[in-house]
């Protein structure tokens, strides 16, 4: 291919609606083109992109057992009542009516569809187990889409829906595609980790992973045990309860009068006590309730444990002043749990083996102290309830946790018979009785992998493509086209290259070398060879690796081959 006949729209600036490196740097290197917000028009750079990463999938599925299909996009509405989600997915669902004022939706995902499907051809346990998948759009209708292809309105995506006999045909059908998964973010080149994750609106009776690109501007906070392999959410990771040591009998309650102060900050300093000898009550509605909850005050509430602690998922926000007034007596900042009825008191595992802690009074102006959990307060629930922090041991072999942030790439879910049930995706067993398939669900961000990919390679001159998913491995660049023997030894070099079946372009623009050196770091090209006349008269050519920024000077009749070796070496 030459750069001549190609659309790559290069940019210098950065454009102002790009918040992300990923974003500012598809846009700037000519992959992408705004069509809507949230939604992108793929330029062929990208689409190359695309294409590897969508077949890296493709062989990875297919290998464990995968058949691909296509899906609908534009859905009806009946298949989502049945399973109750149209009424309750919210407003990221787009949802349509036809002439006939028949309602559809287009698919932000396809669990109902595909189950449908399968319930109308799956009739015997011998048709199990059945592993369907596709890689197509989807659609959902973000509130604020964002950061370019991270979250955006309109994406690529693989999805695939297992189906099994019984629980441990479903658990093999997992680790079937948790080690494809694997495998699939490892051929793409990435640093990655798979991590404990909640299951969110997908639910399911199971367990799930999330797949995490690792990089700096990912919104997902992970910790991971550089010991052993334990990696979770920070919205799932387990915490142990850090017991105070006592030095001391409980003390008496007392109240103390501390005016305006209403932050765990302002109390610690108030009181010169360390926040972890507070108790930090917060109070919730959840749903149709309230609940009043209880963690350290150096901790925080992970509401997604609280969530599903209470039967989640349910809509949980802080109560409102009003209603914590009518609760307590008193604004938020003042309140406890000493002397408060008629509401459930749930607390973290570590506010039980506190001793002598600082809470609220309940009474505005006024905190308590000597406060201990059991003796003061009864606690109805106790569970874990807090975010981890880095340094907190190991759930599993108790060294300390480091942190990270992450880019969610793909997800693994263990569907239960969540779906099964409610759309009635039976068969027939060895003994001719009628059971529920147990379904697991497998997603893949497809143009997520590629947003990712260049947050976590890139540098102030541009992106730095991992070799296996690079739209070109290798981009020829002559520095002058007026020197007849650099543009004879380039096109010989970049004919030579092809014949080799290598994935080569070459840079045949009547421009200033700068320029086509400045557009190939910006794309991106994991190899730039170099074709002048001062190592030309040498019999050699400059390759430069865009990872390492090494430069070799190689013969020009051995280049062919050593870059062919670097490729095979690299893929």
């Amino acid at each position: 291919m030459r750069i001549s006949q190609l659309l790559i729209p290069t940019l210098r600036e950065t454009p102002a609606e790009a918040e992300v490196v990923s974003h500012q740097l598809m846009v700037r290197a000519g992959f992408i083109r705004k069509a809507a917000a949230g939604i992108y028009t793929y330029l062929p750079l990208a689409t190359r992109v695309i294409q590897k990463i969508s077949r890296i999938v493709r062989e990875e599925m297919d290998e464990k057992g995968g058949q691909e299909v296509l899906l609908p996009i534009v859905q009806p509405a009946e298949l989502w009542k049945e399973t109750g989600r149209w009424d309750v997915y919210g407003d990221e669902m787009f949802r349509l009516k036809d002439r006939h004022q028949r309602e559809f939706c287009l698919g932000p995902t396809h669990e109902e569809i595909t189950t449908d499907l399968v319930r109308g051809e799956i009739r015997s346990y011998k048709q199990l187990p059945l592993l369907l998948y596709q890689i197509q759009n989807k659609y959902r209708d973000e509130r604020r889409p964002r950061f370019g292809l991270m979250r955006g309105r309109e994406f690529i995506m693989k999805d695939l829906y297992s189906f099994d006999r019984d629980e441990a045909g479903a658990q093999e059908s997992y680790r079937k595609m948790y080690d494809a998964y694997t495998r699939v973010f490892t051929r793409c080149g990435l640093t990655f980790r798979p991590v404990l994750a909640d299951a969110g609106a997908i639910g399911g009776s199971g367990g799930t992973h999330e797949f995490m690109v690792l990089a700096e501007s990912g919104e997902a906070a992970v910790v991971y045990c550089s010991e052993c392999d334990y990696a979770a959410n920070v919205e799932r990771a387990e915490c142990s309860p850090k017991p105070e040591v006592v030095t001391k009998d409980p003390m008496e309650i007392a109240l103390v009068s501390t005016p305006g102060v209403k932050t765990v900050d302002g109390l610690t300093k108030f009181l010169q006590r360390g926040a972890e000898q507070l108790i930090k009550t917060l109070v919730y509605q959840a749903d149709k309730r309230m609940v009043m909850v209880l963690v350290r005050g150096d901790r925080e509430v992970n509401e997604i444990k609280l969530s599903n602690f209470l039967g989640g998922p349910l809509t949980l926000e802080l109560a409102s002043p009003e209603a914590v007034n009518a609760l307590c007596g008193c604004e938020t900042g003042y309140v406890g749990p000493v002397g408060v009825k008629d509401v459930e008191i749930i607390a973290d595992a570590e506010v039980p083996l506190m001793v002598n802690a600082v809470t609220g009074a309940n009474k505005a102006g006024y905190h308590l102290t000597g406060v201990n959990p059991g003796r003061d307060f009864t606690i109805g629930r106790v569970a874990d309830l807090r975010t981890v922090e880095a340094g907190e041991p190991c759930p599993k072999c108790s060294q300390p946790l480091l942190a990270a942030r992450g880019i969610e790439v793909g997800q693994v879910f263990n569907l239960g018979t969540k779906y099964s049930k409610a759309l009635g995706a039976r068969y027939l067993d060895e003994n001719g009785k009628e059971k529920l398939m147990v379904m697991g669900c497998y997603g893949i961000g497809v143009t997520r992998t590629m947003a990712a990919a260049i947050e976590q390679n890139h540098d102030a001159d541009g992106i730095k493509w991992p070799m296996p998913i690079a739209p070109f491995h290798i981009v020829v660049v002559p520095v002058s086209l007026k020197d007849q023997a650099v543009a004879e030894a380039a096109e010989k070099l970049y004919q030579d290259l092809k014949a080799l079946g290598l994935e080569v372009i070459i840079d045949d623009r009547d421009e200033r070398p700068g320029v086509k050196f400045k557009d190939a770091d910006l794309i991106g090209y994991p190899l730039r060879v170099t074709v002048g006349a001062k190592t030309l008269q040498e019999g050699k050519v400059e390759i430069k690796s865009r990872h390492s920024g090494v430069v070799d000077l190689i013969a020009l009749g051995e280049a062919a081959s050593y870059l062919q070796r670097i490729i095979e070496t690299s893929i």
